[in-house]
């Protein structure tokens, strides 16, 4: 009965540092959790709205699709349609004008959308690098949940054979206490 009631206080005290390492890493854990789940929310201005929508349909296929047909209509209406009264005629020196300004229209604007999507890169990142701390955490305490397991087992091993050696020496002293008489 003795060795029951040391299993059962032994699993008790164990059970009660396991909580406390589960605890532990329930606290720390919670301010990662609390960043992930509750993060702030982007608040666009009208000019990073606009951007964003520029730089999305300005690298897109049909932007360039339709800027090809604009260009091919351009330059069919000016050599074929109104070849003598062409608006710009051969060199196409308006629309190099246009072209010009859009693209140095549109240059800003597109930087200014990937400086937003590089923004938005590195709180992802920061978020990454949370879930990878959480991660490191759990892994933290499983090391110690199975260490004190590990321990408490080394523990109950050396108690069983320091009994088991007791009986052992016992048994001895008695066979040599028969052998003797």
């Amino acid at each position: 009965m003795n060795i029951q009631k040391k299993l059962k206080t032994t699993e008790n005290e164990h059970l009660l540092k396991l909580q406390e390492i589960v605890q532990k890493a329930l606290d720390e854990e919670k301010i990662i959790v609390d960043n992930l789940i509750n993060q702030p929310q982007e608040i666009l201005s009208r000019g990073q709205s606009i951007s964003d929508k520029v730089a999305t349909f300005g690298g897109s296929w049909k932007f360039i699709i339709i800027f090809g047909v604009i260009l091919f209509v351009w330059i069919v209406i000016n050599t074929v349609v109104l070849s003598a009264k062409a608006f710009d005629p051969y060199p196409f020196i308006l629309m190099n004008l246009i072209l010009s300004c859009i693209a140095a229209l549109q240059a800003p604007v597109i930087m200014m959308s990937q400086n937003r999507q590089e923004e938005k890169d590195r709180k992802r990142s920061e978020n990454d690098y949370l879930i990878n701390l959480k991660a490191e955490l759990e892994i933290r305490s499983l090391h110690q949940k199975i260490d004190l397991l590990l321990e408490d087992q080394i523990k109950f091993l050396f108690e069983s054979q320091a009994k088991q050696m007791e009986i052992l020496e016992s048994v001895e002293r008695k066979l040599k206490a028969k052998l003797a008489k």
